[in-house]
C-alpha cells in the first residue's frame, strides 16, 4: 500500500490544532494573545492582567485585578506531604525534576482530579499558579539545604516569587522588570512544552500530568535551558573582548550557542528580546555598571554578522535574571512558572473542544515475508 501522507520532519510548517488563545505572526513582528499585541501589553500591563486574560478572555479592571491577586494569595501554602516528598529527593536532583515532582504530588491532594469541566480545571489553575512559585523556590532551598522561605501577605504575586528566591524583598523597579519578564514568557502559541500538555491533555488526562510533562519537555536543552547556558557563557568569558573571542571560537567549531535564533522566528529578532533588553539596560543604570549589557550587545552583532541570526528572549532574560540575584539553576524552573498560565489555558482550551492526539509514521524500517505461508 502506498503512503500518501505527507512527512514532515518535527512537524515542521504542520498545523496541530484550532486555537483562540495565541498567534505567532512573524511577519508583523507580533505575538497575539487573545486578540492583544504582547508586547504593546508589556509596556502598561502586567502578569496578573495576562493571567485574567488568559483565564477569562477579558483584560480585568483594577478590581477584577484585585480579585485574580487576592485568589492567588489564597493558595499560597504547599501540602506539608509535597514538602516531604522534595525533602526525600537527592540533593543532586535537578530544580526542574524536583518541580516535576512537585507538581505531580500536588495532584494527589485534589479530590476532584478526573472531573475536567470548565469551572473546576479554572479552579484548579488557579491554585497551580498560586503554589507553583512557592515549589520552585523552596525545592531549590531544600535542595540547597537552606530554610524554606514563605510567602508574604503584603507583597504582590511577582514580587513574592522574587521574595521567596532570593530571601530579599525586591525593589519597586526589580519587582516590574521580574513582572516583566514573567508577562513575556506567560504564552507563545504553540512550543514543545505546550504541544507535549495538549497531547497528553487530548486523553482527558489531567490539568496535573499535563503540566508535568510539559515540565519534563521544558528542562530538554533544546527547548529551555537556553537562558542558563547564556548566562553561563557570560561569566566565562568575564570581558567583551572575551566574550567576543568565545563566540568566534565556537563559531569556528560549529558548536551551537544558545540565546541565538528561534524555530518560528528564523529571520528577525524575538520582539520579547528586545524588551528585557531594554531591562538590561536599565537595570545596568541603576547599579553603576553597563558590562553584561555591553557583551550582550557584541554578541548580538556578532551572530548577526556571522549567521544572520538574531537573540530570543532567553539571551537577554539571562542577564536580569542574574543582575535581580537569581541562582542559574533557577532560570528554567521561572520560564515554567511564568508560562504556567499558558499551559493552563491550552489544557483547558484541549478539554472543552477535545480530539484525541493520533499521528501516523513514516516507516523506514524492513519488512519480512511470513516463511510458512510466503504471505506478508
Amino acid at each position: 500500500m502506498t503512503n500518501t501522507l505527507t512527512f514532515l520532519p518535527g512537524l515542521e510548517g504542520v498545523i496541530a490544532t484550532e486555537t483562540s488563545i495565541s498567534l505567532l505572526d512573524t511577519e508583523l513582528g507580533q505575538i497575539i494573545i487573545k486578540g492583544y499585541d504582547l508586547i504593546e501589553l508589556s509596556k502598561t500591563k502586567g502578569y496578573l492582567d495576562i493571567v485574567h486574560l488568559l483565564m477569562e478572555n477579558t483584560l480585568p479592571s483594577d478590581t477584577e485585578k484585585a480579585g485574580v491577586a487576592d485568589k492567588l494569595k489564597k493558595e499560597h501554602g504547599v501540602p506539608e506531604g509535597v514538602t516531604k516528598v522534595l525533602q526525600a529527593l537527592p540533593k543532586e536532583t535537578h530544580p526542574m525534576d524536583a518541580l516535576r515532582t512537585g507538581i505531580s504530588v500536588l495532584a494527589g491532594y485534589d479530590k476532584e482530579i478526573d472531573q475536567h469541566t470548565l469551572a473546576i480545571n479554572k479552579k484548579r489553575a488557579y491554585e497551580l499558579l498560586g503554589k507553583i512559585p512557592e515549589i520552585i523556590a523552596n525545592s531549590f532551598h531544600i535542595l540547597q539545604e537552606e530554610e524554606q522561605i514563605l510567602p508574604l501577605k503584603e507583597l504582590s504575586y511577582s514580587a513574592n516569587f522574587l521574595y521567596m528566591i532570593t530571601g530579599r524583598k525586591p525593589t519597586e523597579l526589580e519587582e516590574s522588570i521580574f513582572d516583566q519578564s514573567l508577562l513575556l514568557y506567560s504564552e507563545h502559541e504553540m512550543p514543545n512544552s505546550t504541544f507535549t500538555a495538549r497531547v497528553i491533555a487530548s486523553t482527558f488526562s489531567d490539568l496535573y500530568g499535563a503540566l508535568t510533562g510539559a515540565v519534563a519537555s521544558l528542562k530538554g536543552y533544546l527547548h529551555g535551558g537556553a537562558n542558563e547556558a547564556v548566562m553561563n557563557m557570560l561569566l566565562e568569558a568575564g570581558s567583551v573582548d572575551a566574550f567576543e573571542l568565545l563566540l568566534e571560537k565556537r563559531l569556528r567549531d560549529k558548536e551551537k550557542i544558545m540565546g541565538f535564533g528561534h524555530r518560528v522566528y528564523m529571520k528577525k529578532m524575538d520582539p520579547r528580546a528586545l524588551v528585557m533588553k531594554d531591562a538590561l539596560k536599565e537595570l545596568c543604570a541603576l547599579k553603576g555598571d553597563d558590562l553584561l549589557y555591553q557583551m550582550c550587545e557584541a554578541g548580538e552583532t556578532i551572530m548577526e554578522r556571522e549567521k544572520g541570526l538574531y537573540p530570543n528572549l532567553d539571551y537577554y532574560a539571562a542577564p536580569v535574571y542574574w543582575m535581580l540575584g537569581i541562582p542559574i539553576p533557577l532560570y528554567t524552573p521561572i520560564f515554567f512558572g511564568s508560562r504556567t498560565v499558558g499551559l493552563c489555558a491550552h489544557v483547558i482550551e484541549q478539554h472543552e473542544n477535545n480530539r484525541l492526539y493520533r499521528p501516523r509514521v513514516h516507516y523506514i524500517g524492513e519488512r519480512h515475508s511470513n516463511h510458512s505461508t510466503g504471505e506478508l
